[in-house]
């Protein structure tokens, strides 16, 4: 069957076509046949980060010309799509109600089964799609710009909270250290480049892994002591090195997301461990993670790049698997904003 995802919780537009047959009991074939992204990076880069109102008025100008290219690009007609799969939550809630709205009145107007998905779950299954022999159980560590997080991950749709951040996340706070010292939004991206010119302990930060048995984070704490560096220096008229800056920073969200997935393994018993989310491109978090598997002898799991980021076709993936469930939404559909693990 074919799924259309319905991608809008933050600042990508997204609309895909994903084909997949199958069940539980046996494989899962599965073949995106279309991904559209309409970015609206360019927009947001003149306020150094994301303004929900603009974000909410320009998934409305796109996500009818999105849907239409991702239906004529994967070839099929809005009739011969079996279910249409849309993020509910969490996210902007401006902008999750754009992508709602929009689902429900194509299901309902098509009578296409209509199916809410979880962010946080799509992002997991955005490793689903390259990767078919995995379907749990492992834990599963997702870390973007609203959330940085471990979950159990028992089977396709069961999910449990193992540690989360108990303030910023680690997306948001690289975005915001990357943009007092001047580098263009979003920040991360720019962070992980520049990180690789610098001497990751020049600076002496804290880290965000809470101590002692937990898998918590507080990123909280590390911003606001990089922050106070920049701060410092600039108010001694002292010129600060960026790339030191960037370098310190990123050791230290490594070190700590690294130490944590490691106890997500020892505390499940798991040989296996996936990674996602938009801050999963991040390359010195993914060459440690993948070290620190291989020592152990686990398997590292990660969406590609370009599926790293909010997309539409992890939307759909996740979206099959609640079809298969058969929890389907109907017309009192809303978004939400929090998290509904």
């Amino acid at each position: 069957m074919y799924i259309l995802g319905i991608e809008s919780s933050c600042d990508e537009t997204s609309a895909a076509v994903l084909f997949a047959e199958g069940d539980f009991k046996g494989k899962i074939n599965r073949e995106v046949k279309s991904n559209i992204v309409a970015s609206q990076i360019e927009t947001h880069r003149l306020y150094g980060g994301v303004v929900p109102e603009i974000a909410s008025r320009a998934h409305i100008e796109a996500i009818t010309r999105v849907t239409e290219r991702a239906l004529s690009e994967a070839g099929v007609t809005i009739d011969e799509i079996g279910a249409i799969a849309v993020t509910a939550f969490p996210g902007l809630i401006g902008a999750l109600l754009v992508g709602v709205n929009f689902a429900k009145s194509l299901a309902f107007s098509r009578g296409i089964p209509l199916v809410a998905v979880n962010h946080i779950k799509a992002h997991v299954a955005a490793a689903y799609i390259e990767h078919p022999e995995l379907c749990g159980d492992f834990p599963a560590l997702v870390v973007s710009g609203g959330h940085t997080s471990i979950y159990s991950v028992k089977d396709y749709t069961n999910f449990s909270v193992l540690g989360e951040t108990r303030d910023d996340a680690a997306g948001e706070a690289f975005d915001k250290v990357g943009r007092v010292i001047g580098l263009p939004y979003p920040g991360g991206a720019a962070m992980d480049k520049l990180a690789y010119e610098g001497n990751g302990d020049a600076i002496s930060l804290p880290s965000p892994a809470l101590p002692g048995d937990t898998l918590d984070f507080s990123f909280s704490g590390l911003k606001t002591a990089s922050l106070n560096y920049i701060n410092s220096a600039s108010q001694k008229g002292e010129e600060i090195n960026r790339a030191d800056v960037a370098a310190s920073f990123t050791k230290a969200v490594v070190g700590a997301i690294v130490g944590k997935a490691k106890k997500a393994l020892e505390l499940t018993g798991s040989n296996k461990l996936i990674l996602a989310g938009g801050v999963a491109a991040n390359s010195h978090i993914r060459r440690a993670l993948s070290e620190m598997c291989e020592m152990r002898g686990a398997k590292l799991y990660m969406p590609s790049i370009s599926l790293c980021g909010d997309n539409a076709a992890m939307v759909a993936m996740a979206g099959y698997f609640e079809f298969l469930k058969g929890n389907f939404a109907d017309t009192y559909l809303n978004a939400s904003a929090n998290d509904e693990i």
